[in-house]
């Protein structure tokens, strides 16, 4: 794929079906502009559970993942696509934490190894932006902390000349911004989700998910772009993720996804970010454009 803006994003998220269900509308909004928009899948998703009738089709839980990944880059039009093949680490604190293969035990115990693959596609894809999660992962997914936290420091790192690796140059990008969820509409969300008789410390289909913690550990939102004129190119890429439910069995996509477009566009129309570098000087800044500013 050409860009025809000469802009480029890449986006480094842990799992297939990251890029669609909570990044869609971005991405699919930068790449209709003519973006460059390259992807990093840091694990393969083998820990999704997956309806039994899939299994009859694929060997693997990770064969099924990749291949509805497949589908949503073709949706997006994502160019490049990385992936690290990780297993997925499963929820904080469950004994998959341990397999030495998963993208939390590589982090915890060879970090290393994980920045400089960061590091490496940053010196070959040469973005100007890169998203990624924020510190608490978005909803506190260990390996969405562990590619948000590589990530921070591969940015740094990609444009330092005393960081060798063969065969690649320096390479700075210019902004880093982590993806938030603007706090307004996730109360929402949560104040409609009581009302119905749930506990929102324990959500999930496996009960295992703390919005209340996702509240506590929001950060500033800088940025908000508009992307309400890209839900038809959103929901075809997560309708690629059918093992997933499609991103409407349960979440705050599910309950967006079942809104009236009018009413969806309004509540959900802006994407928001928190911009790390360059940081700020104040906790709110007026941007919708993260290209803004870029050379």
């Amino acid at each position: 794929m050409s860009d025809s803006t000469g802009k480029r994003l890449l986006i480094a998220y842990a799992h297939p079906d990251d890029e669609s269900f909570g990044s869609g509308g971005l991405i699919a909004k930068y790449v209709a502009e003519g973006a460059q928009v390259g992807y990093i899948c840091a694990t393969n998703g083998d820990m999704g559970t997956i309806p039994a009738s899939m299994r009859e089709q694929y060997n693997t839980v990770s064969e099924v993942r990749l291949a509805e990944l497949q589908c949503a880059t073709e949706v997006l039009g994502l160019d490049p696509v990385v992936c690290f093949g990780y297993k997925d680490s499963g929820m904080m604190n469950s004994a998959s934490n341990q397999d030495p293969e998963c993208l939390w035990y590589g982090w915890q115990n060879q970090p290393d190894v994980l920045i400089k693959r960061i590091v490496q596609v940053i010196r070959d894809f040469r973005p100007h932006v890169i998203v990624t999660f924020n510190r608490y992962g978005g909803y506190g997914h260990p390996d969405h902390i562990a590619i948000q936290q590589a990530t921070t420091q591969a940015f740094s790192l990609a444009g330092d000349s005393g960081y060798q690796l063969d065969g690649t140059q320096p390479y700075a990008p210019q902004k880093l911004y982590y993806a938030s969820i603007p706090g307004r509409l996730l109360k929402l969300y949560l104040r409609w989700m009581t009302l119905r008789g749930h506990d929102i410390r324990h959500m999930g289909v496996n009960k295992d998910l703390n919005y209340q913690a996702v509240i506590d550990n929001l950060e500033p939102i800088h940025t908000m772009i508009d992307v309400g004129a890209y839900f038809e190119v959103w929901d075809r890429a997560a309708d690629c993720h059918v093992s997933q439910g499609r991103g409407r069995s349960s979440g705050t996509r599910g309950y967006l996804a079942s809104l009236p477009k009018p009413l969806r566009r309004l509540v959900s129309g802006k994407y928001g970010l928190t911009r790390i570098f360059p940081q700020p000087p104040q906790d709110r800044v007026d941007e919708h454009d993260i290209f803004a500013g870029v050379r």
